[in-house]
């Protein structure tokens, strides 16, 4: 049985930004595909940044969401790539964190594809607990209270106990 406190990977997103539309954003499309078997989605610009050559609704990265027992098994290999370590600078306020991974090859069970080449990728990784659906459900919704937040200190510890990582200090 499960305590209310307990803490659970809620989901985790990776997410490829490359700046253009074309050949490298059907290559990063595809790096995700194969490393996740989900197919993701285009992200599109907002605004318009004339000095980049951004415009309004030009696709410009991808990304894929995962949820469940298939995102602990991921972020197992993702964890394996970035040798079990993770800076705690890393952790936010609200004990979600983010990583980048280099190239893709790093990652164990994806294999090098000539077609891709060489790109690296961006993880985010959202940690919750039992009660944190009153904050978006649409009936009578409120606010997670303080003392049920989760802290950076309970998501490190969390993750050190689940994966073995190491929290590397300034």
């Amino acid at each position: 049985m499960s305590n209310i406190k307990d803490l659970r990977i809620e989901k985790i997103t990776l997410n490829i930004g490359v700046g253009e539309p074309g050949d490298k954003l059907n290559k990063a499309m595809k790096l995700l595909e194969t490393i996740t078997n989900k197919k993701p989605v285009q992200t599109i610009t907002m605004k318009r940044i004339p000095t980049w050559g951004v415009r309004p609704k030009l696709p410009i990265a991808c990304k894929v969401t995962l949820r469940g027992e298939e995102a602990e098994e991921l972020l197992g290999r993702l964890l394996q790539a970035i040798d079990n370590k993770l800076p705690e600078k890393k952790f936010d306020k609200e004990g979600n964190f983010s990583f980048g991974i280099e190239e893709y090859i790093l990652i164990p069970g994806v294999q090098y594809n000539i077609d891709i080449g060489i790109l690296g990728l961006e993880v985010a990784v959202t940690l919750s607990r039992i009660g944190y659906r009153v904050k978006r459900r649409v009936i009578h919704k409120t606010k997670v209270p303080s003392r049920h937040r989760i802290t950076k200190e309970e998501a490190m510890k969390f993750i050190n106990d689940k994966y073995g990582i190491v929290s590397e200090e300034k």
